[in-house]
């Protein structure tokens, strides 16, 4: 997948260092929008394990994890998610992603999401896609928005991130959203 400057692959045991030091260099900016994490979460075993989980995932059509790459230094920029897929009657997924601080700006979340999202409708053949953004994240509202989900409602008391239960918008999109 590729478009606006950035490509998207799953990512490999290769992409171990590369996620790890994406985590390290933005560790103060993203703690405000994620849970607090152990101190081992930040070193390259667990890294490569989690990398190592997410293949498993794809493998049994739980999750899909793609690295989001620059296309023209091949640098891994961010990650974008979709976990907890349901099928059956369902065909949902979550998804969730964060872009470097230093590429934040620059429409890549954007592109990401609407990749990400044709993928799931086109590929794997998904419904919908839900994502919660709390209400102060302005900028992952914009994202969402600007990809074509829509507001359903507020979560309170959603997830525990940085230590507080926080609420979250609901956003959601579905397969009828992008083929009109």
């Amino acid at each position: 997948m590729s478009n606006n400057g950035i490509y998207m692959r799953m990512l490999e045991l290769g992409d171990t260092m590369p996620l790890l030091e994406l985590k390290l260099r933005n560790r103060a900016f993203f703690q405000p929008f994620e849970p607090i994490r152990d101190e081992k979460h930040y070193t390259l075993e667990e890294q490569g394990k989690e990398i190592a989980n997410g293949i498993s995932a794809a493998q049994q059509g739980q999750a899909y994890f793609y690295g989001i790459f620059l296309t023209e230094s091949d640098e891994l920029i961010g990650r974008i998610a979709l976990t907890s897929v349901s099928w059956g009657v369902f065909r949902n997924a979550y998804m969730g992603y964060f872009i470097d601080q230093a590429h934040n700006g620059r429409g890549y979340a954007t592109a990401a999401v609407s990749a990400v999202v044709g993928k799931a409708f086109n590929e794997l053949q998904l419904h919908r896609i839900q994502a919660g953004v709390m209400p102060r994240n302005e900028r992952s509202i914009r994202v969402l928005q600007k990809a074509g989900f829509r507001q359903e409602g507020l979560a309170q008391r959603y997830l525990k991130i940085n230590g507080q239960w926080e609420d979250h918008f609901l956003f959601a999109i579905t397969k009828e959203d992008i083929s009109n």
